[in-house]
Order: structure tokens, then sequence, then C-alpha cells
């Protein structure tokens, strides 16, 4: 399967993200295409990741038909064959969608991006370091880095067209959206994440936190959109090696973020972009990662065709 940096369709192109770009079939029905791109520090690099899209549109198609049951959600196929049948313009573009698109019912998003956090960690453990606080809101003096959250809290934010998602207070988040559907938010953010966390758990991975995002259909009603629980959303842990008090290894892009950081320190890139040309071994070791997350969560290897 080659790299894709970015997608070209014979459909309308909608919207075009940090690594996907959104096209549309018709009024009811969008595609979803993930290419290979990754984003660090607010920086989309040069370098494509080796079966990154994939992971993320196999891995999100796995936890919507899971979830189902939960809270809808805007999943209707990842299949290549079941794309091709239903949009016959794609077929002679099979090899560009091949295992990396989703196709989705349309809805109009909720502009808050829903996180739970299960575990002090990233810029919870920041925040909380500097202030006491998770999300403006106190916590428990003598907590430690990666310590569990019990329960998980609820932390939205902002969404942001460019640079940093704003965290904010669940008191902000009912001052603009009205009590009704921030509740309703948060109360299926935190049964989405029970349920994926104990499921992970048996796989021997730890969710620690993850966001989630939300859209209404026609009709009004609340549907899981986006990705979900992919490693661009979520923090996977391995659980045989959690230890409190410390940061954990994680199944996300973290060999590129340790990278660009000592770059940074050493005075090699000011975090600004255009990013810094990545070494191929941070490369592969960013591609393997993200394919070890899928077969570890899933228990499958990433299919051939994906």
């Amino acid at each position: 399967m080659t790299t894709l940096i970015e997608s070209s369709l014979p459909l309308l192109r909608v919207n075009r993200g940090k690594v996907r770009e959104i096209y549309a079939v018709d009024d009811a029905t969008l595609l979803l295409v993930a290419s290979d791109r990754i984003s660090a520090f607010d920086v989309v690099m040069a370098e494509p990741i080796p079966r990154k899209g994939a992971v993320l549109t196999q891995m999100s198609a796995y936890w919507f038909r899971r979830l189902a049951g939960i809270v809808p959600n805007h999943f209707i196929t990842a299949s290549t064959a079941g794309i091709v049948q239903r949009v016959p313009a794609l077929r002679e573009h099979r090899d560009m969608i091949a295992g990396r698109a989703m196709l989705v019912h349309r809805a109009t998003p909720v502009p808050f991006e829903c996180v739970v956090r299960g575990y002090l960690s990233g810029s919870a453990w920041a925040e909380y370091r500097g202030s006491g606080t998770l999300a403006g809101e106190p916590l428990p003096g003598g907590m430690v880095e990666s310590a569990r959250l019990d329960p998980p809290l609820f932390t939205p934010a902002t969404k942001a067209t460019t640079g940093h998602d704003e965290n904010i207070t669940f008191a902000r988040m009912i001052e603009t959206l009205g009590p009704g559907l921030a509740h309703r938010l948060r109360d299926a953010s935190l049964a989405l994440y029970g349920a994926a966390r104990e499921q992970a758990a048996r796989r021997g991975i730890i969710i620690a936190d993850t966001k989630f995002e939300f859209g209404h259909d026609a009709a009004g009603g609340l549907l899981l959109i986006d990705e979900c629980l992919t490693p661009d959303s979520s923090r996977f842990w391995p659980g045989d090696d959690y230890t409190p008090g410390k940061g954990q290894p994680s199944f996300d892009k973290q060999p590129l973020r340790d990278w660009l950081t000592g770059l940074k320190r050493r005075g090699g890139w000011d975090g600004n972009a255009p990013g810094p040309r990545l070494p191929v071994e941070i490369v592969q070791a960013t591609s393997v990662r993200y394919q070890d997350a899928y077969l570890r969560i899933t228990g499958d290897r990433l299919p051939e065709d994906a």
C-alpha cells in the first residue's frame, strides 16, 4: 500500500483538515478519507507515516461498530468494496481510498471537543501541577503524574480551526449549549469511555484519555461523529507497564514528539511551520506504533487492503 499525502477524488471536497479530506457524496452522505499526514505541536509534517490513515479509519470503524448500542453514530461502512458499490465514481480510484475511506451519514457538528480523562496525564497533569485544578475545577492534593481518576472526568474544550483547542469548564459549556444538550454530551461521553475502557482493559490496554465529537442528524438526533478512539484522539498505555508517578509509554506519535522536543531543545527547530525533515527511523517507528495500537486493541493485524 502506497502512502498518501492528500486525496484527490471526483467528488466535491467540502473540507480539508490536518489529516482528513471530506467529500460530499449526496445530500445525506459524506466520504471521509484519512491521509498519512501527521501533525505534532500543531504543525503538519512533510513526510507521511505509512498506513497511518488506514489505522485511523479501521480503528474508528472497529469502535463505531462496538459502541453503537450506547450512542448512535454516523458510520455506514469502511469497506472499500462497499464504498465503491455505493459510489461507482470511485471505482477508478480504489487504490487511493483502499482501507482509508469511510462512508458516513451527514451531521451538523457540535462545536466542542468532548474530552474524558481517566488518568492525570498530558495537559491535565500540567494544569494540576500548576494550579491543583483540572479544567478549572479543584482536584485533591497530593496526586502524582499518571494517577488514575475515579470517577473519570469530563473536561470539554472548544474546537479551534487553527492553533490549540481551549480547555473550558463544564459550566461554560452549559452557558453556551444549554443544560439539556451539555448534560447529554457529558453523559454520552462518559458512557462511551467507560465501555471502551473495559473492553480495552481485556486486551491489556489502558485508555488514559480520549476525545469524542458529536453532531445532530437531519431529525435532530445526537450522533457520535468524526473519528473514535484512535491513537490520534486517545492516549493508549500498555497495562502491564503502568506505573503511577511518571509518564507512561504510549501507542501513538510519541517517537515523533520526543524527537521534535529534543530538536527544539538543541535549537534545531523553532516549533513553527514548516516542520523539520523527519529521519527515516522516526517515520518507521511511528508507523509501527500506530499499527501496534491497532493490533493490540482489535486483536487483528491491519488488513492488507487497508
